[in-house]
């Protein structure tokens, strides 16, 4: 049980940073959400892959 209340922790830590700016500063996240909306797929994606893999290597490098 103990790796399904890690999992639910990171989750709502997730959420804790996620709704941090739109509280902070909610006229420049949606400027930057609408900068976002006109980027290309790829692009996109790249920056998500990015995301994932520094993600996994911070995982990695904590354990």
């Amino acid at each position: 049980m103990a790796m399904w209340d890690d999992f639910f922790r990171a989750i709502a830590l997730m959420l804790v940073f996620e709704g941090m700016m739109p509280f902070l500063s909610p006229n420049g996240w949606r400027q930057t959400m609408l900068q976002a909306s006109q980027l290309p797929n790829k692009t996109l994606r790249v920056i998500g892959l990015a995301s994932m893999l520094f993600g996994v290597v911070l995982l990695y490098l904590m354990r």
